[in-house]
């Protein structure tokens, strides 16, 4: 019999496989415990995210008009200077220069205001979708049977609540309307330059390949730099919580100067690792610039060539050689763009990944479909015949039959490691015994609700735990709606009231962070 609950393998992972037979069942599965940072574009993975702005179809259906618009208004603009320096200005026109400039600042305003609805509906999409997943995903974990937590680390659950989810809202608000934004500005742009110009367009585009190749380039390193930045941020954040958290062993044992030791080892290879991020950005981004200006001096000389004469493939007038030149640069500059989001996008799919399959995860076991309430109970507990075992070739329970009446004092007694506690726990049903039976007044516990039978039993842990929050919030924890007036009969009837309400603010004490403001007696 077990004293206190087995510890998982370390290869122990919270990605279960489906419901199996009981007599099958196996709380730890070894699985890769590794995570990858990024995970190919899943049209199947895509669709599943999108399911989630359903809700929000309608500011979901404007941001993507308002994208196209966005993606238009800026070649446009460009097409508007050099339309008014070949006309208004070119012919001395002064009416129609005010025509123009008018017409230029209504276009304006437009887009500002097109940025601002866009840029809003986005966050409030993302923030909306960010929302119903960790609410999802809260309810999940909620139903999860205790084999589940028992194997899996309390990290990785943050980290599917916050990093993973974050990931998803950035795909969400900013991948996908970003990307589309950017699409239809090179394609508009590329439009124009072709209308007025193929030939000198078609200098252009031989330019980036080389400028796409020396981005694949800075993504790639830049993304082996931050890996290593993040790990070492994330073994100092981890170093920080783990110390704190053990203060007290750590200066009754004088560790103080070991542990800084390490934690200045942890300090300095964190900083090396923000240089080498910055040296990785201070080669690549002046080479992906270098490019874009070499070719649009290279443009100048061959355009303004063009513009002076009169006649020739180059010939062009002076108002789309300067039209020409901004929108090479809204060809030129969604280039970079594209790439960090298409970085980006690999992000979300690794963290969707990740969420989707905690979602989708079969408990070992739930509730029979055919499994009734317990009515009101009278507390005989019967063990008949009971194994169990967290692997499958490591029993912790065999043959356990014993009988406890109610009204009786029962205490388990053994060598740590021999059971104790997977009784309880058993009793909890917070698992089902591989073989035999475990009643309560003769129900089978396969045969009823969870819920209805821990409603029913109060339970002490070996480890006392309290809420953030009251000790009046603490002791109605399982019945929320309990009047103070009920709470104090309960406390008075235990022979403990005098002992709370000596407190300095009576039942209305703060127990703070896990009870760190009460004794732990």
């Amino acid at each position: 019999m077990s004293g206190a609950r087995p510890t998982p393998p370390p290869s122990a992972t919270p990605e279960a496989s489906a419901t199996t037979p009981h007599d099958a069942i196996t709380y730890f599965r070894p699985m890769d415990t590794r995570e990858a940072d990024q995970a190919p574009l899943s049209a199947s993975l895509i669709r599943r995210v999108f399911t989630y702005t359903r809700p929000y179809r309608a500011r979901r259906n404007w941001l993507f008009l308002l994208t196209f618009a966005r993606g238009i208004q800026l070649p446009v603009l460009a097409w508007m200077i050099g339309r008014t320096i070949n006309g208004p200005i070119a012919g001395r026109d002064l009416a129609g220069i005010f025509r123009h400039t008018g017409l230029y600042l209504g276009l304006v305003v437009l887009m500002v205001l097109t940025l601002h609805f866009r840029q809003r509906f986005a966050l409030e999409l993302g923030e909306a979708v960010a929302h119903d997943m960790r609410a999802e995903l809260f309810a999940k974990l909620a139903t999860l049977p205790m084999a589940f937590f028992y194997r899996t680390k309390f990290g990785r659950l943050i980290s599917r609540l916050t990093s993973d989810i974050d990931s998803v809202r950035v795909a969400v608000q900013d991948v996908a309307f970003v990307v589309t934004i950017q699409a239809v500005q090179m394609t508009v742009a590329a439009l124009l330059m072709v209308w007025y110009n193929a030939k000198l367009f078609s200098l252009m585009v031989a330019l980036v390949p080389v400028i796409w190749i020396v981005n694949q380039q800075y993504r790639r390193e830049m993304s082996r730099q931050l890996r290593k930045m993040q790990e070492t941020w994330s073994r100092l954040t981890s170093t920080l919580a783990e110390s704190v958290s053990g203060i007290r062993v750590t200066q009754a044992f004088v560790r103080q100067e070991i542990n800084a030791g390490f934690f200045r080892k942890l300090v300095n290879l964190h900083g090396e690792n923000n240089v080498g991020v910055a040296r990785a950005s201070a080669v690549f981004i002046p080479l992906l610039q270098l490019k874009s200006q070499l070719f649009l001096g290279a443009m100048a000389l061959l355009g303004g060539y063009g513009a002076l004469r009169w006649h020739g493939w180059l010939h062009m007038d002076v108002g789309d050689l300067v039209m020409f030149f901004f929108l090479a640069n809204l060809f030129f500059d969604p280039v970079q763009v594209l790439g960090n989001q298409y970085n980006q996008a690999l992000t979300a799919m690794a963290g969707a990944e990740r969420l989707f399959r905690l979602l989708d995860l079969e408990p070992e076991w739930r509730d029979a479909p055919t499994a009734h309430p317990l009515p009101s109970l009278k507390g005989r507990v019967e063990f008949r015949a009971v194994h169990f075992a967290y692997e499958p070739d490591r029993p912790v329970l065999a043959d356990i039959s014993f009988v406890a009446e109610p009204g009786q004092m029962v205490a388990l007694v053994g060598h740590t490691g021999s059971g104790k506690t997977t009784v309880v726990a058993l009793l909890q049903k917070f698992f089902l015994p591989l073989q035999g039976a475990v009643l309560v007044d003769g129900h089978d516990l396969r045969e009823v609700t969870a819920d209805s039978l821990r409603r029913q039993m109060g339970s002490v842990q070996q480890n006392n735990f309290l809420f953030t929050g009251s000790v009046l919030d603490n002791i109605r924890w399982a019945r929320p709606a309990a009047t103070e007036t009920e709470v104090r009969a309960t406390l008075e009837a235990l022979d403990c009231l005098d002992l709370l309400t000596a407190l300095p603010a009576g039942l209305a004490t703060q127990a703070g962070e896990r009870g760190a403001k009460l004794s732990l007696g």
